[in-house]
């Protein structure tokens, strides 16, 4: 085993989001962490018997339950006097996030638990066939959102899960990106230096999903961030505290870069409505930089 948390040998696909993401989470939240992971794409690609890829201990349980776990592991941890030198983190994808594992996410916010709960974000069900989920953006299409002649993708907007995990009053909140190391470790560590529980954010493209090329995985999700689609946003105890602000760019040159929004580059009518998606996120928080 090497001295990293978590190892490469794993299975995911070249450029994968998500498996940067995950390292770079557990290399900001150190050796001193369990965790707790939900069936997906970084469970199936990170643990095939009889090998591992994690360097902590690591704990499978269902599609829905991640957030159900990490709150009886936080438990036994505070009955044995160990949760002072011990992290726990929840982690689950988009859809065990936002869909089936919100009912658990729930609990485990609402009674207050003292755990880190890290939604990687890839905007679809790519484990099980890419279907669309609860943060699959408008107009993309997935193989249960597919563009025809009765809609042009996916028919709703993402769900706003950092405002619904706000609206739990826990103390910290944020987004983050792969393409923002930095900030994104820095999230990590802040969010488990504070008591209770802690909801993280993190876009993490799919070059198989979204059908970009693997060397497009950082340039794509940074171009989310530019053009306004995933504001990058942390509030603490229920206030806005910091925003990364940008030189806004066309939506377009985001929706370029990827095959799931091919079929919306001849229709200006469609790109206008995720252009007034961005537009609003940009109003809603305060993203533009004075000087543009």
């Amino acid at each position: 085993m090497s001295d990293m948390h978590f190892n490469s040998g794993h299975t995911a696909c070249s450029g994968c989001g998500q498996s940067l993401g995950a390292r770079l989470v557990l290399e900001a939240a150190g050796k001193n962490t369990i965790i707790a992971n939900n069936t997906g794409c970084l469970e199936v690609f990170s643990t095939k018997y009889p090998q591992s890829s994690w360097g902590v201990p690591w704990i499978h349980s269902l599609f829905e339950n991640a957030a159900a776990v990490a709150s009886g592991i936080e438990s036994a941890l505070k009955y044995l006097g160990k949760k002072d030198s011990v992290n726990v983190i929840a982690q689950a994808g988009d859809g065990g996030t936002a869909d089936i594992g919100l009912q658990a996410l729930s609990g485990m916010l609402e009674r207050g638990h003292d755990i880190l709960y890290v939604c990687y974000d890839n905007e679809a069900y790519m484990n099980t066939g890419i279907q669309r989920s609860g943060l699959t953006p408008f107009d993309s299409n997935t193989t249960t959102s597919p563009p025809g002649s009765h809609s042009m993708g996916n028919i709703r907007p993402k769900k706003p899960m950092p405002e619904i995990a706000l609206a739990h009053g826990i103390p910290y909140v944020a987004t983050a990106s792969v393409a923002f190391v930095k900030d994104l470790q820095r999230k990590v560590k802040k969010a488990i230096s504070i008591k209770g529980p802690k909801y993280i954010q993190i876009h993490v493209p799919c070059p198989l999903g979204w059908r970009h090329q693997p060397n497009l995985t950082v340039p794509v999700s940074r171009a989310a961030i530019e053009c306004g689609l995933y504001p990058i946003i942390e509030y603490e105890f229920g206030k806005l505290i910091a925003v990364q602000r940008i030189r806004q760019k066309p939506v377009e040159e985001y929706l370029k870069l990827q095959g799931r929004f091919k079929h919306l580059m001849k229709n200006p009518d469609e790109i206008k409505k995720i252009q007034d998606i961005a537009d609003n996120n940009i109003e809603k928080y305060g993203l533009r930089l004075e000087s543009q």
